[in-house]
């Protein structure tokens, strides 16, 4: 399940495939090449150890070239043999190295890409590639590791709180290293999964780490599960006690019942110490310009050299000697909050959540919170002019006349109340996505299931190199959404296999879902029966085996039947929870296809749209939240949000999303001007003053989500006219 390397019809150019996450990258060369397997060798190498990579590799091959460009303007790092950072080209300034052995890490692809030679070198760039010229024709030795972790084995524990904690402290064992590198999302490891029997038992190769540091908290589930990502985080022990704290073993204590909260003030520590790792690192391998660095070293009186060679529990205890309000506004946005009911099967979902460093709060049974009331589809959220070009709900609040649009649903019976089908509205978060763990169906937030996120780790390699998409229209008034078709496979270096079905029966529907399938984007009418076809509807619960990976059910309350496909096989998908009209269902439908191939995960595709197309619509996620249809072409997704100053220049925010083969730790850098600066890849990493033709260089790059003076556009769409 390594990443291959193969040269395509042009002999000059080597394609790197991770078939588990879909991902695909090229390097072109200056001359024919043959690519020859070689040794994944990395262990730490020595001067005269040739061809091995200082950083670890899955797959490595060899070719003889003069020079190796790879077709995006990409961050090159360039380290001796020993490790020494020697080149950075964050500033896109052309620059030679004089001969010597060399590890040439190239960022921004979707697996982690290295090159190992021994030559001169000249990294040069153009406006949109960069390229590593060598001294002559040279032995190159090209190196991928995936994104892709599966956990190292499966701990059983008691149905009890004190056996939760005894698993909880067993997280920390995937980390692999407990250095500030740990902040890198390919350094910390897949935790191992958890499951509740009779007794504990822990394999003999899941050992947690000595760090000196424990969690100190009473043992019941409300205080043990949501400390999950801390002590997966912080490699820490979790035992019983009367009071929460934070503990080390050189007599450290931090109380942690404060305000705000408990669970506030975990979320808190786990921010705060993420943060400083994110900060210290740079005193390590990456010694970057970062620009989070710059902004607290004023602010904080840390030695943050000292603190990289510092033990783990040392350096947790200076970070937290500074109070959270002097940074928290340099902490990067966190990007998921997972609500998980204490129930003790619920333990088993807690790997997953904590390997997304979620922060974790335990709510009140479902039927204790606020039910929300369906819409009305033909009332207030449907206004327009009566062109049926243009119909649209009125998000602002504004009055309008009522259009003809008809709803998804295959009725015209009045909508169930939503408080029969425990529909219901969870505390709100401060993060961009929401995870419940749980009973009911919540409005929202990613209805999460362990079934789901197991998939996420047991996927294996598929027998097919493109991403297949399946679009199925089943109304003819519908059709207008079968465009997306269009929206999927726009993508350089990506291959894509796209079809469209109309009026598919009931055989042929679950034909399909039974099929090894990517995508699945549904059109059509949905209520309490199935799916409507042409001959009846088809029920997905009836459906014994679904091995469409991931859908799109856009039709009226479509929730139960995306339950029925994920408890079936799917991975996960996006539905409704309410009546839905055709023409806002349409623009959603497009919305959604144009994200999901740009890379953004389900949840976060979806956050947009509502954010920007339709706020008032209860479309929501089931499964595995987290799944990415392909990856960015920027590593991190990126969406831009433009505003017209009176100058006639452009006041733009670059906002990144963590995905899952960027998660949390990331690094971006914008590709604008003279930025040689590096950001935290969550959230708005900076503002710009730009001119419209440094706009328009820039949206040549790559094809992304514009929000352009309050309306989302697309970075191929805007023309020239209106900057």
């Amino acid at each position: 399940m390594s990443p291959t390397f193969a040269v395509t019809a042009d002999p000059t150019c080597v394609e790197i495939r991770d078939s588990i996450e879909n991902a695909r990258f090229e390097l072109h060369t200056a001359t024919p090449v043959e690519p020859t397997p070689v040794e994944p060798r990395s262990a730490e190498p020595t001067p005269g150890d040739r061809g091995a990579f200082y950083f670890p590799v899955d797959a490595a091959v060899a070719v003889e070239t003069t020079a190796v460009e790879v077709p995006k303007l990409a961050n090159v790092l360039v380290r001796t043999r020993e490790g020494h950072l020697v080149a950075d080209n964050a500033d896109h300034a052309d620059r030679s190295l004089a001969p010597d052995a060399y590890d040439v890490e190239l960022s921004t692809a979707p697996m982690k890409l290295y090159l190992s030679v021994e030559s001169a070198l000249d990294v040069r760039h153009d406006e949109a590639s960069v390229t590593v010229a060598f001294d002559g024709p040279t032995e190159v030795r090209m190196g991928a590791r995936s994104f892709h972790d599966r956990p190292a084995g499966t701990i059983t524990t008691t149905p009890d709180p004190e056996g939760a904690m005894r698993a909880i402290s067993h997280l920390g064992s995937a980390l692999k290293t407990t250095s500030p590198e740990r902040s890198f999302p390919t350094l910390r490891g897949h935790p191992p999964l958890v499951e509740v029997g009779e007794e504990f038992h822990a394999p003999e190769n899941i050992e947690p780490p000595d760090t000196g540091i424990r969690l100190e908290l009473p043992a019941d589930y409300e205080h043990v599960y949501p400390a999950a990502s801390l002590a997966y985080y912080l490699g820490a022990a979790v035992v019983p006690a009367d009071e929460p704290r934070l503990v080390t073993d050189e007599g450290f204590a931090y109380d942690l019942d404060r305000p705000p909260g408990y669970e506030a003030t975990l979320g808190r520590v786990l921010r705060q110490a993420f943060f400083f790792d994110c900060v210290t690192r740079t005193e390590g391998y990456y010694r970057v310009d970062l620009h989070e660095r710059e902004a607290v070293e004023p602010l904080v009186d840390l030695d943050f050299a000292a603190l990289y060679e510092a033990s783990p529990a040392e350096r947790l205890a200076a970070y937290l000697s500074v109070p959270f309000e002097t940074v928290a506004e340099h902490v990067p946005d966190w990007n998921l909050t997972t609500d998980v009911m204490a129930t003790p099967d619920n333990a088993e979902v807690l790997p997953f959540v904590a390997s997304d460093l979620a922060l974790i709060r335990c709510p009140e049974h479902p039927t204790d919170a606020s039910v929300s009331a369906t819409p009305d589809p033909l009332g207030a959220f449907f206004r327009g002019d009566g062109d049926a070009d243009s119909r649209r709900p009125a998000v602002d609040g504004s009055a309008g006349v009522e259009t003809d649009d008809f709803t998804r649903s295959t009725t015209d019976a009045a909508p169930v109340d939503s408080s029969e089908d425990d529909i219901f509205t969870p505390e709100p978060t401060d993060t961009v996505e929401h995870a419940w763990v749980g009973e009911g169906f919540p409005v929202g937030a990613n209805k999460a299931t362990v079934e789901a996120y197991r998939r996420r780790v047991e996927r294996s390699t598929p027998d097919k190199s493109s991403i297949e998409i399946h679009v199925v229209c089943n109304d003819e008034r519908m059709t207008a959404e079968g465009v997306v078709e269009e929206f999927y496979g726009l993508r350089d270096l990506l291959r894509f296999d796209v079809s469209v079905h109309y009026g598919l029966t009931t055989d042929e529907l679950a034909d399909l879902l039974g099929r090894s399938v990517d995508f699945l984007h549904y059109v059509g009418h949905v209520d309490d029966a199935g799916m409507r076809c042409p001959d009846g509807h088809l029920d997905a619960s009836t459906v014994e085996e679904v091995n469409v990976k991931a859908f799109v059910l856009n039709a009226c309350r479509s929730y139960a039947q995306g339950e029925a496909l994920v408890g079936a096989g799917s991975y996960g998908g996006v539905v409704t929870l309410s009546e839905v009209a055709n023409s806002v269902a349409t623009e959603i439908g497009r919305t959604l296809a144009r994200l999901l191939n740009c890379g953004f995960p389900l949840r976060v595709a979806l956050s947009i749209v509502k954010d920007t197309v339709a706020p008032a619509y209860q479309y929501t996620t089931v499964g595995d939240g987290g799944l990415t249809l392909c990856q960015s072409e920027s590593g991190s997704p990126l969406h831009l949000e433009v505003q017209t100053l009176d100058s006639g220049r452009y006041d733009v925010d670059f906002r990144t999303y963590p995905s899952p083969s960027h998660g949390l730790g990331s690094m971006q850098k914008p590709n604008i001007g003279d930025v040689s600066e590096r950001y935290i890849a969550s959230g708005v990493v900076d503002s710009y003053e730009l001119s419209a033709d440094d706009l328009r260089s820039f949206f040549e790059l790559e094809v992304l989500p514009v929000e352009f003076d309050g309306k989302l556009r697309w970075s191929d769409e805007l023309s020239v006219t209106e900057f």
